[in-house]
């Protein structure tokens, strides 16, 4: 029997220790297929960045990511000129102006760096919507037709076509134009056997019955009124803390274990709404 390639690829990003859902593997296939952006929407915390990087492993290709931020403009986005390089070549030979807008002082950032390699990387635009709206103009030509304009070179077109992946957070909507020219995936917190399985590939080797346990709370929490609920990062750190302290069942030494919480919890708001006795009945339901 033919295995279908999302299935293959699914179970290459399992072995690169990514556990995805048959939709997000399809999601992924399709963009490799088509040469689509693909864009993933969800959650801070649930695993988009990570998508990434295990697909650069899976189809080992370098992996080139840009993280956006307010402000971000196409100077440390796309390239600016090496000024500082440009003034010693004129003081040094009288190198003449159109030698200084050459390649030989060109400095290359992540998009025009995507767009120029001999091997198709993966281009991961981490965070887009935190990156001002003007910015989303730049990408919308990369993104289309692959190639980015120079005025004092032309335009540069793509040796190979970089497989880019989109994250957002839903910090603010993005434009109609950028959506239609991706795919488009929404990606949740996992469900509880995807959670455990991350935890069994990635986490440190647990018990399966506190693996339970730490998947069950974690879980739980999020189901609270939480500013910052915790992500996979957070269980996996979690996870990793319980077992360096030697806990092995959250039953035991509720002190330590509210100690721990730490690792899940990140603002005082947050720590002031799980107090004990919520943690005590979180666990008394997943023990």
């Amino acid at each position: 029997m033919t295995t279908a390639p999302q299935t293959e690829l699914k179970r290459a990003l399992a072995a690169a220790g990514y556990v995805a859902d048959d939709t997000l593997a399809m999601a992924l296939h399709l963009a490799v297929t088509l040469g689509r952006p693909l864009l993933l929407e969800g959650p801070a915390g649930v695993g988009k960045t990570e998508i990434a990087k295990a697909l650069a492993e899976v189809r080992q290709a370098r992996l080139i990511r840009l993280q956006c931020y307010e402000g971000l403009d196409a100077s440390h986005a796309i390239y600016e000129w090496n000024y500082q390089r440009q003034l010693l070549a004129i003081r040094a030979d009288g190198a003449r102006e159109e030698t200084l807008f050459s390649d030989r002082f060109l400095l290359r950032r992540p998009l025009l760096e995507a767009i120029t390699q001999a091997e198709p990387p993966v281009l991961l635009i981490d965070e887009i919507d935190r990156a001002d709206e003007e910015f989303e103009a730049y990408l919308l030509e990369i993104l289309s037709e692959f190639q980015i304009t120079i005025p004092e070179l032309g335009t540069i077109t793509a040796t190979t076509r970089p497989l880019v992946i989109l994250t957002a957070n839903g910090t603010r909507d993005l434009s109609d134009a950028l959506r239609r020219r991706c795919l488009y995936a929404y990606v949740d917190y996992p469900d509880r056997d995807t959670e455990l399985a991350i935890l069994a590939r990635r986490g440190p080797a647990l018990e399966a019955r506190l693996a339970r346990q730490i998947v069950g709370v974690v879980q739980a929490l999020r189901r609270e009124e939480l500013e910052k609920k915790p992500g996979i990062a957070e269980m996996l750190d979690w996870a990793a803390a319980l077992s360096g302290l030697g806990i092995n069942d959250l039953t035991e030494d509720r002190a330590a274990l509210q100690a721990t919480l730490v690792c899940l919890l990140k603002t005082a708001a947050d720590r002031d709404a799980a107090p004990p006795e919520l943690l005590d009945r979180i666990i008394g339901k997943v023990a």
